[in-house]
């Protein structure tokens, strides 16, 4: 018999989804792009919500497409071996390297130093019990519709609509004039900046979860978990799209709270104070950590069933392991965290990208790898270019890295991987009829 889901199972699915993506990452950013980008705010918008929602959604659906895991979607594309190592790369800088120690270190700048102030000590005693929320919600991953579709995923909602509702009609100041990056390129600075969020690399990692979850409600049919994840990830959409622009509106109407530089921390917290009053700080800070909390649930559950495939260490002990070292890395502070994850993200964003994108073209090709792997390789080397550009070893690059086509906008890897894609797809169509007059 052939299990369907309900559509208030469908509808929590969707929620599950959209509240494992909403981390604080997706709350800070959007605010600093609406007061940076002034009266260009909607060009700017354009660009983020393709890269920090356009493409997640069309990764989800990439990946319900071969059922759900990065390392199928890979693995039908370059080769087992090959696919293992990038996936595990993949799940490590998500996970435990990053994502998941940047949700705890977010929650306790954005929620918790406002409260108690800053410090070591305050940090490690937060982790402590915000991982050991982690880990016993993380430990029953069969629960997750419940908990999180049924429970968190509408509570976040909720929190983030009666933030969205005052930003559109309690504007705290008029439209500021835009920054010189923005009145130069707001597109493209809205798209790089939509790479902060993380957001496609976390649909990497969700799919197989999204996928169990609708497996554990007894879906069984390969054609109904592909329906079902595709839904889940356009609701999801859908929601982030109206969180961004609520998000982008507040930013761009609290010039007369802070100033223009102002971090998305020190915006949100302006205007939950003018908006709330006293009452604002303990909104935020109950609005971040459970937004954090469900992504890091998210990112543990994914990352500790990817490995009990391939370690021989079982789900829960991998559960406690990863929340660990996740909470020793949190522990670095935020600032550290994100100066080494924005050149790590940059570089390994765009062969993300191609490999999602080429993804749907598997059709057109004789065979994907000869078009895939040299694309994505071309775009890494390019991306790590760009990377290398947002730190203090920039001065190190050849001069000729300065001037690359849009090169000034963090985009340098997109035409040489258009010109490889070009090449490979002619070399494919050269071999592949070469083949056909030989077998002729």
């Amino acid at each position: 018999m052939t299990h369907h889901l309900t559509s208030k199972d469908i509808l929590a699915l969707g929620f599950m989804t959209f509240a494992l993506f909403v981390g604080a990452g997706n709350i800070i950013f959007p605010p600093m792009v609406g007061i940076q980008s002034g009266e260009y705010i909607w060009t700017a918008a354009v660009g983020f919500l393709l890269s920090a929602v356009g493409l997640p959604v069309i990764t989800i659906i990439a990946l319900a497409r071969v059922g759900g895991g990065i390392d199928a979607l890979l693995g039908s594309l370059i080769g087992k071996s090959s696919s293992l190592f990038l996936a595990t790369v993949c799940y490590i800088v998500v996970g435990p390297l990053f994502a998941t120690p940047r949700t705890a270190t977010m929650s306790f700048e954005v929620g918790i130093v406002p409260l108690i102030g800053d410090g070591t000590l305050p940090l490690f005693f937060y982790s402590l019990v915000y991982f050991a929320v982690v880990v016993s919600i993380s430990l029953y991953p069969g629960n997750l519709l419940d908990t999180v579709g049924h429970f968190l995923g509408p509570l976040k909602v909720a929190a983030l609509a009666v933030l969205g509702i005052a930003a559109l009609f309690c504007p705290a100041g008029t439209i500021p004039i835009a920054t010189a990056d923005y009145q130069r390129a707001a597109f493209s600075n809205g798209f790089v900046n939509g790479y902060l969020t993380m957001d496609t690399l976390g649909a990497l990692v969700f799919g197989i979860v999204i996928v169990n979850a609708a497996r554990l409600r007894g879906v069984e049919s390969i054609k109904l978990l592909t329906r079902y994840t595709i839904l889940a990830g356009l609701i999801a959409g859908v929601g982030l799209t109206l969180v961004y622009l609520s998000l982008f509106k507040l930013g761009n109407g609290s010039s007369a709270l802070v100033a223009q530089s102002a971090n998305g921390a020190a915006i949100l917290h302006a205007y939950v104070q003018w908006t709330f009053g006293s009452m604002g700080s303990f909104f935020l800070a109950a609005l971040i950590f459970f937004a954090c909390v469900v992504t890091a649930v998210g990112l543990t559950c994914a990352c500790a069933e990817f490995f009990a495939q391939h370690v021989p260490l079982s789900y829960k002990s991998l559960v406690f392991i990863l929340s660990i070292f996740s909470m020793v890395v949190s522990n670095l502070g935020l600032n550290h965290l994100i100066q080494i994850s924005i050149p790590v993200l940059t570089a390994i964003y765009p062969p993300c990208i191609v490999l999602i994108m080429l993804s749907f073209t598997l059709r057109w090709w004789n065979k994907s790898s000869r078009l895939i792997a040299p694309t994505m390789i071309v775009s890494l080397i390019f991306g790590v270019i760009d990377g290398v550009k947002t730190t203090s070893f920039k001065d190190i690059l050849p001069v000729f890295s300065q001037h690359l086509p849009l090169a000034n906008r963090g985009l340098a890897w997109l035409p040489p991987a258009m010109i490889m894609m070009l090449i490979a797809a002619v070399v494919d169509r050269i071999k592949g009829r070469k083949q056909v007059t030989t077998h002729l």
